[in-house]
């Protein structure tokens, strides 16, 4: 089966609703390529890696978390590593589409609400707020359980080790905020709002004395990992939407 590139971008703006989102750069399509589509490639970020297995592939698509332009970035010219990232796309005519924040904050398929799923959190509304959207969700655990079970739990799906800033490693944790990736400042919003925890990507050294001491158990599961869940739910809606041949590109990252 083939699609228009159109009829996907269409879909996806339709599903990820990026225009609601003042974000760090453009959502959508970011490298247009051929018209007609019948294998798309999905990652969690548009590395020289990921573009060459896509690439190989033979894909004539590409949807990944974190694209390639980024407003902190400010202008960059096509040399070096850019270059590598964005002329084999032009060459072989693959679309680029990057859904940064509205994938982090989708109630069904983001980040976030994936990832509580996985680890059994219940009763997800949304929760933080960058610029007016969420970006993440809050939610209850079934039943209770200590700082270290959750800490073993989340490395399980993550497949990846989980750093834990906690007074208390035994004490019991009912109530939880996801916001994936970077967004390690948000233990704040946690506290604010009497979350037990707070799950995030990363964590700077501040954060882990800070989170502690203002009684939030603060766990980060590294920034990839915990942003891998997100980009796999969209894949597996675009092959029940359109019926395309579709996969996923793995990366080897620690951070």
């Amino acid at each position: 089966m083939s699609i228009k590139r159109q009829e996907l971008e269409e879909f996806l703006d339709t599903l990820l609703k990026p225009c609601d989102y003042a974000d760090y750069g453009p959502n959508g399509l970011q490298v247009e390529g051929c018209e007609s589509l019948t294998k798309i490639a999905f990652a969690v970020s548009a590395t020289a890696d990921s573009i060459a297995q896509a690439v190989e592939k033979g894909a004539q698509a590409m949807i990944v978390h974190h694209g390639l332009f980024w407003s902190f970035h400010s202008t960059k010219t096509l040399t070096g590593p850019f270059a590598k990232r964005v002329f084999p796309l032009v060459k072989s005519e693959i679309n680029l589409f990057g859904y940064h924040l509205p994938l982090d904050g989708h109630p069904d398929i983001g980040n976030a609400a994936t990832l509580g799923k996985l680890i059994g959190l219940e009763e997800q509304t949304a929760f933080g707020d960058y610029k007016g959207s969420a970006t993440g969700v809050q939610g209850t655990l079934k039943n209770s359980i200590s700082v270290t079970e959750l800490q073993k739990r989340l490395a399980g799906v993550l497949n990846h080790n989980v750093i834990v800033a906690s007074y208390d490693q035994q004490a019991p944790i009912k109530t939880v905020g996801i916001i994936t990736g970077g967004a390690n400042s948000e233990w704040k919003l946690a506290a604010e709002t009497g979350l037990d925890a707070y799950i995030t990507g990363e964590i700077s050294e501040h954060d882990w004395h800070d989170s502690q001491e203002a009684g939030v158990h603060m766990f980060a599961g590294g920034h990839h990992a915990t942003e891998q869940f997100g980009i796999k739910a969209l894949m597996v809606k675009i092959q029940g939407k359109f019926d395309l041949e579709c996969f996923y590109i793995s990366s080897e990252n620690p951070a």
